[in-house]
């Protein structure tokens, strides 16, 4: 798959907010239920993630979707 530059961004965007929460990206995963691995190829975006992911993510980041994008 081509790399979306619009997926890049989404995934900086969710490590960037995560630091600034003091969130180490293995304790997201657990609080998105999302497994580490996958938590990390969606921070470099390399996996288009689906919506639903998306929410689990802002939901335990504790930040609205419209802040992603």
């Amino acid at each position: 798959m081509k790399t979306d530059e619009r997926m890049i961004a989404f995934g900086k965007r969710i490590r960037d907010v995560r630091r600034s929460k003091g969130i180490s990206q293995e304790v997201l995963a657990e609080m998105a239920d999302i497994d580490r691995s996958y938590m990390g190829n969606i921070e470099r975006g390399e996996k288009n993630v689906t919506l639903k992911k998306a929410y689990d993510i802002c939901d335990a980041l504790d930040i609205d979707i419209k802040d992603l994008v």
